[in-house]
């Protein structure tokens, strides 16, 4: 890995927020819920058992940091992980744990 820690600080700064995104209980089972396939607000929030409200919350922090991407179709928004980096890091880190 080439990280140059005087030049990188901006994307090491990113990196921190994506951790931190990720370290919140709430927004890790939103993301794992969404790792399983494109779903609604409303399919999460029966879910995890939370409000809408709550969930839309917090899906509009996790698309800020680009950790996940919405599609309208029609009045429905559903919502997918922003690429496979994303879920790559999850199931590192799943197998990491239960390991």
């Amino acid at each position: 890995m080439d990280i140059n820690i005087e030049k990188d600080v901006n994307k090491i700064n990113d990196m921190g927020d994506f951790f931190k995104a990720l370290s919140d209980p709430t927004r890790l089972k939103i993301v794992l819920t969404i790792s399983n396939g494109e779903i609604c607000v409303n399919d999460i929030a029966a879910k995890i058992g939370m409000t809408k409200s709550a969930v839309s919350h917090q899906l509009a922090y996790l698309k800020n940091l680009r950790l996940i991407k919405s599609r309208k179709d029609g009045k429905e928004v559903f919502y997918s992980l922003d690429d496979d980096h994303v879920n790559i890091l999850i199931k590192s880190a799943w197998e990491h744990v239960t390991e």
